[in-house]
């Protein structure tokens, strides 16, 4: 019996494009805004878009590229990530695993966060609420990741200071996240209802009926 799922050339095509929409964003300013040692990213937005369009699949596609081109910035590859170049100095393996994985598993998850949500709503709340996990999960995946990988050493000692673990998360990622989240929720919504009404998301990814 066969369980392979096929994609239409369209469903590929806009894979292929928030493919290119990524190196874009990762390779000029479009796709980072700097704020200190962190960075408010508009990535997570084609990978949200990719998860909608062709579920887990597409969402781990795009999410390994953003991971590859944030690693790329702690080597001075599109632009310099001024925590990455310090991780990427301490250890190269952890630090391509901070930057990778937790992007990988954010487009994984929304894929699967959007199947579930299509079952109970519109396509323009399945959309927003995919868009905003895209950007809550990244967070909470790269901090699991920075704290977990990196936490003994004196670098994130020093950034944490004493403080509680989660308030240090919490304080450290402040007005990016919460950035982050809102840009991605809008712009995912409406994305992906314009894509919905252009069939160009697969009937299995629609599970009930569109009501608006």
């Amino acid at each position: 019996m066969k369980t392979k799922k096929k994609f239409t050339t369209s469903q590929l095509t806009v894979l292929g494009l928030m493919s290119g929409v990524l190196l874009l964003m990762a390779y000029t300013p479009l796709g980072y805004l700097n704020i200190g040692p962190l960075a408010i990213s508009f990535n997570v937005i084609p990978v949200a878009v990719s998860a909608v369009v062709l579920g887990p699949a597409g969402g781990a596609v795009a999410g390994a590229i953003f991971g590859l081109t944030s690693f790329g910035q702690c080597i001075g590859i599109g632009g310099t990530s001024a925590m990455g170049a310090v991780l990427f100095g301490i250890s190269p393996v952890l630090a391509f695993l901070q930057r990778f994985l937790p992007r990988l598993l954010t487009g994984i998850c929304i894929g699967y966060i959007f199947r579930a949500v299509r079952k109970k709503a519109n396509i323009y709340v399945s959309c927003a609420v995919t868009g905003f996990f895209s950007a809550f999960l990244n967070t909470v995946f790269f901090m699991t990741a920075l704290v977990g990988l990196f936490g003994n050493t004196e670098y994130i000692r020093e950034l944490i200071g004493g403080q509680n673990v989660l308030l240090f998360c919490c304080a450290f990622v402040g007005i990016n996240a919460v950035c982050e989240m809102a840009a991605s929720t809008m712009i995912t919504g409406a994305v992906g209802t314009a894509l919905s009404r252009a069939r160009l998301i697969p009937a299995s990814q629609i599970a009930v009926k569109q009501s608006i």
